[in-house]
């Protein structure tokens, strides 16, 4: 008991600051950098305001990530359900009062800062259910009662973003509350009947998508059937990213970006303008930097005693692994573009907000790696 009090008991402060993943933070704090620099790329080589808000939102959420991570792991187990509600409540909200834009609608106006909250669900998810499979009984993770339970808690907000409507963020939710699943233990079976049945209802699930939905996978399928309107971004990415070539054309240099060939490149098409800038090199350093974080995560999931801890810290790396996967997959058209963000690269507050507070929970999962957690 004397042992099990000691795990438990709150750290000194200079036992935190010395128990934090440097490696980590020194790579987070890097990729920070480097998204400060190609954003005052997309601003032409001057302090506009894409680098003007990006920065301040990193002088915000930066201490914000860092402030999570001191408090005690153990909180945001006992508060897992009540923040997966919250935004729950904060979608239904935005259905019916939330800012439109581009024919969605998204966003709640805060004043000071404009938050989409399927971003955030992207963590509430995770949260959630490493605290419940925290708790239940391995015998218990099969059963019909249990799985049912969990799809439901994934397919609520699920609905809830597709309404809005957005298809893209959607499916990155329901990715990482399904890799939590896999890490917990559900067998194998489940997820090929989930598989084939998916693949059956394709027909079904495209007669219900909205018209430009639609528009996406066939330009996906033949980017140049509409060269000048919807397959224009992706033909421009493609370019922007072969120029590059091995070295590429140099910081401030980028001649699609400059010459404003390509659209968004601040959000969702950050990628293209870092790689025609760098080149091959460049983004090989990119993904190595990506690679290393999700190692680190990984890394203290492992040596984490609580359950919760490793759910959270496997989940959220894996979720970090698609965000990127599928934006780069996006920009050089290997798949239709759905609106996901490079993690921290990109511009975009409720994105970064979500990955600082991801980040923050990981780092006091670090500093309270030998805690455990009552169920």
């Amino acid at each position: 008991m004397f042992y099990y009090k000691r795990l438990n008991s709150d750290l000194s402060i200079i036992q935190k600051i010395k128990e934090i993943d440097y490696v980590l933070l020194i790579c987070i704090i890097l990729l920070s950098f480097i998204s400060l620099m190609v954003m005052y790329s997309t601003d032409g080589g001057d302090i506009l305001f894409h680098t003007k808000n990006h920065f301040m939102k990193l002088i915000v959420l930066f201490p914000l990530m860092l402030v999570i991570a001191f408090f005690n792991i153990k909180h945001w187990h006992t508060f897992a359900y009540l923040f997966y509600f919250l935004i729950i409540l904060l979608l239904v909200w935005v259905s019916f009062f939330g800012l439109k834009a581009s024919g969605s609608q998204r966003w709640m106006n805060l004043y000071f800062f404009v938050l989409q909250p399927s971003e955030l669900m992207k963590i509430a998810i995770i949260l959630t259910l490493a605290k419940y499979y925290h708790r239940i009984k391995i015998e218990n993770v099969n059963s019909l009662s249990s799985i049912t339970l969990v799809l439901s808690i994934i397919l609520l907000p699920v609905i809830l973003v597709i309404s809005q409507p957005d298809l893209g963020t959607s499916v990155l939710i329901a990715l990482s509350g399904l890799i939590i699943l896999w890490i917990a233990g559900i067998k194998i079976k489940y997820f090929v009947y989930s598989f084939i049945f998916g693949i059956i209802s394709l027909p079904f699930i495209i007669s219900f998508l909205k018209p430009y939905q639609k528009l996406r996978i066939l330009t996906f399928l033949d980017p140049d059937r509409d060269p000048l309107g919807a397959g224009y971004q992706i033909i421009q990415s493609k370019i922007a990213i072969g120029s590059g070539g091995f070295n590429g054309k140099g910081f401030l240099k980028g001649t699609q970006s400059y010459l404003d060939f390509l659209p968004e490149k601040h959000t969702d098409f950050i990628f293209t303008l870092f790689s025609e800038e760098f080149g091959f090199i460049g983004s090989i350093g990119l993904l190595i930097l990506y690679t290393i974080i999700i190692i680190r995560i990984i890394h203290i999931g492992a040596i984490s005693r609580s359950n919760f801890s490793k759910l959270f810290c496997f989940g959220f790396a894996f979720s970090i692994f698609i965000y990127i996967v599928v934006n780069l997959s996006m920009v050089l058209g290997l798949l239709p573009i759905v609106g996901s963000p490079l993690p921290i690269m990109s511009y975009g507050g409720s994105s970064l907000l979500a990955t600082m507070i991801g980040f923050g929970i990981v780092l006091s999962a670090k500093i309270n790696h030998r805690q455990l957690i009552a169920g």
